[in-house]
């Protein structure tokens, strides 16, 4: 797989992010829903990745800069077609790795506490993600869960 930072201009990407949206919107309430929208994801505190298995997306990631030492992972989804593949593991080592290299010390992430979004809890914790309370701007709420970890050295 081919991950590339990428600049949100492609359909395939748009329209991974609108299933991810909508997704969102299914499965939390709209005042717990966190997910950025287009205009947002191109802000320049956000670096996007996408994966690519030719010209076929497979996934993306993003991390939006909180400080100049911390992040938060955002809009991590995997395509329907690429589900269960190890897509999601190959981008958030990817994306890791990147925040390492730019000198992030710790990356944080807001996820949802309902059965949907268990894969993704359980793919953060093999990734030695912790439970925290609420960072930046969040605040405690029933359907959120939000982990936390240092960013020491590289993934393999």
């Amino acid at each position: 797989m081919e991950i590339k930072i990428d600049d949100l201009s492609g359909g395939e990407v748009i329209r991974l992010l609108e299933e991810h949206l909508a997704d969102m919107y299914s499965n939390s309430p709209p005042e717990s829903v966190h997910a950025l929208d287009m205009n947002a994801l191109k802000s320049p505190e956000i670096t996007f990745f996408s994966g690519w298995h030719g010209d076929e997306l497979q996934g993306c990631l993003a991390f939006k800069q909180l400080t100049p030492e911390h992040i938060e992972l955002k809009s991590m989804r995997t395509s329907k077609s690429a589900r269960q593949s190890g897509v999601a593991t190959k981008l958030l080592i990817h994306a890791l790795n990147i925040a390492i290299d730019r000198g992030y010390q710790q990356v944080s992430l807001e996820t949802g506490s309902h059965d949907f979004f268990s894969p993704a809890r359980k793919l953060y914790e093999k990734f030695g993600f912790r439970y925290c309370g609420p960072f930046a701007h969040y605040q405690e709420d029933p359907h959120s869960r939000f982990m936390t970890r240092a960013l020491v050295e590289k993934f393999a």
